[in-house]
């Protein structure tokens, strides 16, 4: 498989250049989960990394490379959007008949 050497930014990992495997686009996962060995003997602590494209581009906007951002919350939670889902938004108040 290939890797791509890409730069971590802020927590554990701040300044740090490590290879990430990429897929078959050439592109490396959308987040990077980094498990910490607690010292207790507890369950690990994972430190969490979302990608973001490198500064720069050009006219055409395309991204010449990527780096992982620390993100403390976590991993965002994302649902399901089918496409026969109904919106969460609530009812609108209507007129009582």
């Amino acid at each position: 498989m290939r890797s791509e050497n890409t730069l971590f930014v802020g927590g554990p990992l701040d300044g740090r250049v490590l290879p990430v495997l990429v897929g078959p686009t050439g592109q490396p996962p959308k987040s990077y989960e980094v498990p910490v060995p607690d010292e207790a003997g507890g369950p690990p602590v994972v430190h969490v990394y979302l990608r973001a494209p490198v500064s720069g581009g050009g006219r055409l906007g395309l991204v010449r490379g990527w780096r992982y951002e620390y993100a403390p919350e976590g991993k965002p939670r994302t649902k399901l959007k089918w496409p026969w889902s109904k919106p969460d938004t609530p009812p609108r108040p209507g007129p009582d008949h």
